[in-house]
């Protein structure tokens, strides 16, 4: 592809999520060039609509809570989940420099973080896990700092919004759920809604981002502060070699090439390949075509970063137990036509859910990581063609908590039932003939589950036994906050199949994050960070926030390498870099730490 124009720079990153934008924020406070290109129209990549939680142990907000780990027992812990796959070398650099890439960003961006006092590890019963002082996530942060950068901005998964608002962390997402139960948290929705609705009528969206999306606005508006341009819809095509050196791209802008020059590095960053179909099926068993996966990622995250590197020498490992961090997903028709992708995160671990195979029997602990369930539902469908799964709940459970993307009481539920995505019978043996269950078999098991979760017990799986399943039930349910019967009908279920929340297999790459030959050796000229690199997890799935905890890490020690400094806030910084002044932790009143206000 021959290019007609140039542009110049010192570090060119491909990629606008998390990882890219940490890397290029870096470099740039570091004083040198950056240019950040996007493939889509819009940044903030996988990023912009995921939770916006990062996994990061031993940093100064667990230590304002009193928490002060010793890096041994994140280790012992990262090791018991990898297994074989432990990578020594990265584990030691990222539980080394996640803390000093929080510090820097807090300090010195506008970047801001809360953690609550108890998430527990998604393990917390293992060798090293914890009952909390380790998952963070982004601060809500107001759109309207963005200025007109505001309208690129990725919209967060419309399935995870109510009226299109993103709902922040633990504490408003139980409030929604209470508002019919309880005058505080009505209040609190009332209050919520009506700003939201101000806001949509003001500026044409909400302003107030949340999760995902308001980690991809604060490193944005950090990078538009330093002066990075961000090109939009403009891919990468190939990367530039020069005397054996990684020395820029040819980038596709405004439809001609452009021959970007990078004299210091390119940094991939272009999100893995949840939508490269020929790579799921070379590394996704329970995808033989390459098409049996639904993925919430952004369309564009196509493997292209991976193919890049590979191009110049760059290797994938493909050696990983998972090839990606597993999600069940539901799939659902949105009111325009169009098919959403609905990932199930907390719903499975409320009272009165159950999930069953095509048999009808239940196949494991529904309160469990998504990861976990779903190798559990890999596991169930072996032999029956479909890798596939049915929440099952009564009227009483769907009301109270919602299931999927059917939301409590008093929303409708209408849309899901016309679509076929909420499946409904008068009585069980009616839900399984429409669902494609074996009725007897779904029968016996509501009986059996029955039978004990009157004492708030589950003796085949242990439902509610775990640290993690009794975070995300219903604290109120006594005696298990994961575990009721399902009582009386009309029953319902909804289908699930297996999605992802990002790849593992990776490009490999070393303690910097340069990406590595056949030989091992650094290919000179090029990093590599986020989801393009092999997951340090070791295609396990320790907690919330482990992707984009490693993301912010590896992209700050990326860009502080190419910027030839120490990682954290001791390195020098450009005089254009203005440091945030910082405060103190405080305590909001549900008990969260926040930390980095701006005087």
């Amino acid at each position: 592809m021959v290019a007609r124009d140039t542009y110049e720079c010192d570090v060119l990153v491909i990629g606008s999520g998390a990882s890219g934008m940490s890397a290029a924020v870096t470099a740039a406070a570091h004083g040198l060039k950056v240019l950040i290109v996007e493939k889509e129209p819009k940044f903030g990549g996988t990023t912009a609509r995921s939770g916006g939680w990062l996994w990061i142990p031993g940093t100064s907000l667990a230590k304002a809570w009193g928490i002060h780990e010793d890096p041994a027992l994140a280790k012992t812990y990262l090791r018991h989940e990898a297994g074989n796959s432990f990578d020594s070398e990265r584990v030691d650099a990222f539980v080394e420099n996640g803390p000093k890439a929080v510090d820097f960003f807090v300090t010195k961006t506008s970047v801001r973080f809360d953690m609550p006092l108890v998430f527990p590890d998604y393990h917390a019963e293992a060798p090293g896990g914890t009952q909390g002082g380790r998952s963070m996530v982004a601060r809500p942060f107001d759109g309207r700092e963005l200025g007109d950068n505001i309208k690129n901005l990725g919209a967060a998964l419309p399935e995870l919004t109510v009226f299109g608002m993103m709902l922040g962390s633990g504490k408003e997402i139980v409030h929604f759920m209470r508002a019919t139960r309880s005058i505080p948290s009505a209040i609190y929705v009332a209050k919520r809604l009506s700003k939201h609705f101000t806001q949509v009528l003001r500026y044409g969206r909400g302003m107030t981002l949340t999760n995902g999306n308001a980690l991809a606005g604060r490193l944005a508006k950090s990078a538009f502060d330093l002066g990075v341009p961000l090109w939009l819809s403009a891919p990468a095509r190939e990367l530039v070699v020069e005397n054996g050196e990684v020395r820029g791209a040819i980038i596709e802008k405004e439809g001609k090439p452009t021959h970007v020059r990078a004299k210091r590095a390119v940094v991939l960053a272009c999100g893995g390949f949840p939508h490269d179909v020929a790579r799921r099926k070379e590394l996704f068993p329970h995808a033989p075509t390459g098409t049996e996966h639904y993925s919430p990622g952004p369309t564009g995250n196509t493997g292209d970063g991976l193919r890049l590197a590979e191009a110049v020498g760059g290797k994938v490992d493909t050696t990983l137990p998972h090839a990606a961090a597993w999600v069940p997903v539901s799939v659902t028709t949105r009111k325009d036509g169009t098919k959403g992708v609905m990932p199930h995160f907390i719903d499975r671990a409320k009272p009165g859910v159950i999930a069953v195979a095509a048999n009808g029997k239940r196949f494991t602990n529904e309160g469990n990581s998504y990861h976990d369930f779903v190798q559990a539902m890999i596991a169930a469908s072996a032999g029956r063609g479909e890798v596939s799964a049915h929440l099952v709940c009564d009227h009483r459970t769907l009301r109270k908590y919602g299931l999927g993307c059917v939301a409590p009481f008093p929303l409708p539920i209408g849309h899901h039932l016309r679509t076929g995505y909420l499946i409904r019978g008068a009585t069980l043996s009616e839900l399984a003939q429409k669902a494609g269950i074996d009725a007897a078999g779904l029968e016996a098991t509501v009986r059996e589950v029955n039978i004990h979760a009157r004492d708030g017990k589950d003796p085949t799986f242990g439902k509610g036994s775990k640290a993690y399943n009794r975070f995300q039930g219903d604290a109120l349910n006594a005696p298990n906050p994961c575990i009721a019967p399902l009582v009386k009908g009309p029953f319902y279920a909804i289908k699930l199949v297996v999605g992802d929340l990002g790849t593992y297999a990776g490009l490999i790459t070393d303690r910097h994050s340069r990406v590595l030959d056949g030989n091992r050796e650094p290919i000179a000229g090029l990093y590599a960070v986020g989801n393009d690199i092999a997951s340090i997890m070791g295609g396990n799935y320790p907690g919330a926030g482990i992707t984009l905890g490693p993301a912010l890490t590896f992209g700050h020690i990326a860009g502080c390498h190419i910027a030839g400094v120490q990682t954290g806030v001791e390195s020098e910084l450009t005089s254009d870099a203005k440091p945030a002044a910082r405060s103190g932790p405080s305590v909001e009143e549900d008990g969260t730490i926040v930390m980095g206000e701006v005087a």
